[in-house]
């Protein structure tokens, strides 16, 4: 089984934090979703004939492409691949795309995961981050795509902001509990180098929050989402009736996805491969039948790094048969060399030869697993 990845570059407008590649200029669409067909027939061997378990379309925002859009992508992708008829397929969407007669014309599509990027329902937050959807916009939304007939849609929260106070974050959180949907994916304000929001904060202009606050807010989302009846599977994630996002699972789990579009990452199992970051680059790498690829060949010392730093992330831990089986029994002898102060402090358990983080240890999650990685 593998996933598909279709990276759509393009916004409206551009959020403060966002450092993906996306451009506000639309005016190469039709071009890029051509090509896009064009990389799936040239790339179609690079996940081996697998079966297609998953498909996803994020970005930039793909609830900027139109139905046709999307009905050539999913027809070139059947033409050329096995899709599992259970297949998960998801769209990621902005709040302020989602009225009626845009969900309408979703539903004549094979979408049934919906992600949506609501981040904050505090509109001076909203406003803030640059966010063209309101609070009460991005509410409608959800209860629209519910009474269309969806019933796995995610959203993402974002906490940590400047002047976010923990009564906005449970405020927050509560909205979020009170639209009933099945997953929701949550990440701190991250100040990349390169977006305006950071040269904001390099100009003093704005004061990340502090350390305590940030880690009591953290606390205090997996403590309200656990009563909700939502499941921590992965570090920013949780679910409720076992509906993770299999896309994403897969990523930490190891399996094979293929990438496509700008700046789309790949893995086949062995190596790594992204496209470049450039639509027109992109498009004529394409056009002439040699798309514009880097590949990172993983040696066995990056590939125990990786397996270390997905497999604890998540709730389904790092199983140190399959560790001593792939990478040899010095590499397993290293990591419980290195995990063992942690398992005594309880900080991470070793169950039938599985480690998994506790909730002690999910605080400290980026020390433990940097203790771990080959160096």
């Amino acid at each position: 089984m593998a996933g598909i990845y279709i990276h759509v570059p393009f916004c409206k407008t551009r959020c403060i934090y966002c450092d993906f590649y996306t451009r506000t200029d639309m005016s190469p669409k039709h071009k890029y979703v051509s090509a896009v067909c064009r990389e799936i027939e040239l790339r179609r061997d690079y996940i081996s004939n697998e079966i297609v378990k998953t498909i996803y379309f994020g970005g930039g925002t793909p609830s900027q492409l139109s139905y046709g859009d999307f009905q050539r992508i999913f027809d070139t992708i059947r033409a050329n691949f096995t899709v599992a008829s259970d297949a998960e397929i998801t769209m990621e969407a902005n709040p302020d795309d989602l009225d009626a007669k845009y969900i309408e014309t979703l539903r004549g599509l094979p979408f049934n995961r919906l992600s949506i990027g609501i981040q904050s329902f505090d509109d001076n937050e909203l406003k803030f981050l640059k966010r063209r959807h309101s609070a009460e916009r991005a509410i409608d939304a959800v209860s629209l795509c519910k009474s269309s007939g969806y019933n796995n849609i995610s959203i993402d929260l974002m906490y940590g902001l400047p002047n976010q106070t923990m009564d906005i974050w449970q405020r927050n959180l509560e909205q979020a509990i009170n639209l009933d949907v099945q997953h929701i994916s949550s990440y701190h304000l991250i100040y990349e180098q390169g977006t305006r929001l950071y040269r904001l904060f390099r100009l003093g202009d704005v004061k990340p929050v502090d350390e305590d606050l940030s880690v009591q807010m953290f606390s205090t989302m997996i403590d309200s989402l656990s009563d909700a009846g939502f499941q921590h599977y992965e570090i920013s994630n949780f679910a409720r009736n076992g509906l993770y996002s299999k896309h994403n699972s897969s990523y930490w789990l190891g399996e094979k996805y293929l990438g496509l579009g700008p700046a789309a990452h790949s893995f086949d199992g062995q190596n790594r491969a992204w496209n470049i970051a450039s639509i027109s680059k992109y498009v004529e790498g394409i056009g002439q039948g040699s798309p514009a690829i880097e590949t990172e060949y993983l040696d066995k010392n990056t590939g125990y790094n990786d397996f270390i730093l997905t497999g604890m992330r998540t709730m389904w831990g790092v199983n140190l048969v399959v560790l001593e089986n792939r990478f040899g029994t010095s590499m397993k002898d290293y990591c419980m060399k290195n995990v063992r102060k942690y398992i005594n402090q309880g900080f991470v358990t070793n169950n039938d030869n599985v480690l998994k983080l506790t909730r002690e240890g999910i605080f400290i999650s980026d020390g433990i697993m940097s203790d771990l990685m080959w160096v």
